[in-house]
């Protein structure tokens, strides 16, 4: 077992932060976990994540994105210390999203925030966890209260007989989306990576050393999409590398040695910082559609100096094969689009292309240099392109342009049903789908002209219900229930009286 963890000291009495819980403010959280230590983390989270005018966009909690990659990735052990309800939730929605594997947890009571017994109990459980035969690392979370307290994760040792230790604060108020987090966990593995590439040899991968230049994808991607990207690589004499966030340790040591790095979803500020470190190029956008595979293979090939007449051979053949592709499958309708993956303005392109009168992109992630290319080739169609879009700006742009079809998050698609107008969930139904290369041109049409095809159905349905009731008086009633006004004045003063109590900083945590 490592040394340092014994002779480590362990942090003093922290702040007490007893009555700080996750319902106590952004405002309240963030100033707690700066007076406890935390300011150096969260100015280089509100570098790398700047969230705005208005504060941030209506997600789920952000850990949600790290803890997803940390399941997925074998001989990896995950460790989460938040409040319990916290902890519920987001093991609750990783196995309801496919984790088929176990999350520690590390509980926490108001003693042991104040007494700073938390860390110690944090470093117990990496200790107890830490088997070489089981795991390659392990990866630890603080949630918003423990972040809010200052514990220092930064003082765990860096490994236990040879299983890495990578410790990370991931709060609600620091990090704006849980596609961010994913960012957040991948950076710092690949930081750690890198340390170990400088000081010796590492592990080859799984499948072996590529022989070829490789570029390494950057961007959680549809499992064909690589394989795709790589059949268009390979007559440049090039191959597509690992994609980050990656399955197992190993690839981070595969991915910090490709060639190039494509920046497929452009948000991920960390990693890029840690690739840029280690000497790789970025490049930024994706091959989807016509223009965009277009400009996505030229710029891949200059970067890593193809001769041209392989460059333009790939690059005329693709143009054939997709521009067939896109004739085949045309779209139908007017469209607004929204999510909160990253992936949101090269599908934007894709359903341009395919024809579609798209009028509204709303991301919850920022604007990035790696986005700038679509984000200008939208814009020079028309399509008014929302960075950190809140949800009530997805509603307004449904509302103003009356789409044929909504594409969005779940309240947005909600509020479109509602309205009669058909609508898709972007997460599963539209970015888990192929949608690089040839094969992406015509994977979206089916689904999207079936959805729009749908809004008889939806008028039928709401004619049905016509006069059945909303809100207060949704449903069958015998007797329409009556408006109190005066009682609901008294019960918002009462909300209100609560709400700022707990702005005080007067509430108990969870």
């Amino acid at each position: 077992m490592s040394d340092d963890i014994h002779t480590a000291e362990p942090p003093g009495p922290a702040a007490d932060t007893s009555g700080l819980g996750c319902h106590a403010g952004a405002e309240t959280l963030e100033a707690a976990a700066r007076a406890a230590g935390k300011s150096e983390t969260l100015d280089q989270y509100a570098r790398d994540y700047p969230k705005g005018p208005h504060d941030q966009p209506q997600s789920m909690c952000p850990a949600f994105g790290s803890l997803r990659v940390g399941l997925r990735m074998r001989r990896v052990a995950t460790l989460l210390s938040g409040s319990a309800c916290c902890v519920y939730g987001l093991t609750f929605t990783s196995h309801f999203y496919g984790a088929k594997r176990s999350v520690g947890y590390v509980p926490f009571s108001s003693e042991t925030l104040v007494t700073g017994k938390l860390y110690e109990d944090i470093r117990d459980a990496v200790r107890e966890v830490a088997k070489p035969e089981d795991y390659d690392a392990v990866i630890v979370t603080s949630l918003c209260v423990p972040t809010a307290s200052g514990v220092p994760l930064q003082m765990l040792p860096k490994e236990i007989d040879g299983v890495r230790i990578v410790g990370i604060d991931v709060p609600g108020f620091g990090i704006p989306t849980h596609a961010e987090a994913k960012d957040v966990l991948s950076g710092a593995m690949l930081k750690y990576a890198r340390q170990e590439v400088l000081s010796g040899p590492v592990q080859a991968p799984r499948a072996g050393v590529e022989d070829r230049p490789t570029v390494t994808l950057l961007g959680e991607v549809f499992p064909a999409d690589p394989v795709i990207i790589g059949r268009m690589l390979a007559p440049m004499g090039l191959a597509a590398g690992p994609v980050v966030p990656v399955r197992e340790w190993r690839e981070l040591y595969a991915a910090l040695d490709g060639d190039v790095v494509a920046a497929i979803h452009p948000f991920y500020t960390a990693s890029i910082r840690e690739f840029q470190e280690a000497g790789r190029a970025i490049v930024g956008s994706a091959p989807v559609g016509l223009d965009g595979t277009d400009a996505w293979l030229s710029a891949i090939a200059d970067t890593l100096n193809v001769a041209p007449e392989a460059r333009d051979g790939v690059r005329n053949a693709m143009r054939g094969a997709i521009a067939g592709a896109l004739s085949e499958n045309r779209i139908k309708g007017r469209i607004t689009l929204s999510g909160y993956e990253g992936s949101e303005l090269i599908v934007a392109r894709l359903l341009i292309e395919s024809g579609a009168d798209l009028r509204y992109v709303g991301t919850a992630c920022p604007k990035t240099p790696w986005s700038a290319a679509d984000a200008q080739w939208l814009a020079d169609k028309g399509v008014h392109v929302q960075f950190r879009a809140s949800l009530e700006q997805d509603l307004a742009a449904f509302q103003e342009f009356q789409p044929d079809l909504v594409i969005g998050t779940t309240p947005v698609v909600q509020a479109a049903k509602e309205a009669s107008i058909p609508a898709l969930y972007f997460t599963n139904l539209i970015s888990a789908r192929p949608l690089m290369g040839p094969a992406g041109a015509g994977s979206l049409a089916q689904v999207i002209n079936a959805a729009i095809a749908n809004k008889p159905r939806f008028d039928r349905m709401s004619a049905f219900f016509e006069g059945v009731g909303t809100g207060d008086t949704a449903g069958v009633w015998r007797d329409t229930p009556v408006e109190r006004p005066a009682f609901r004045k008294k019960y918002a003063a009462k909300t209100r009286i609560s709400k700022n109590a707990v702005d005080a900083g007067e509430a108990v945590g969870c």
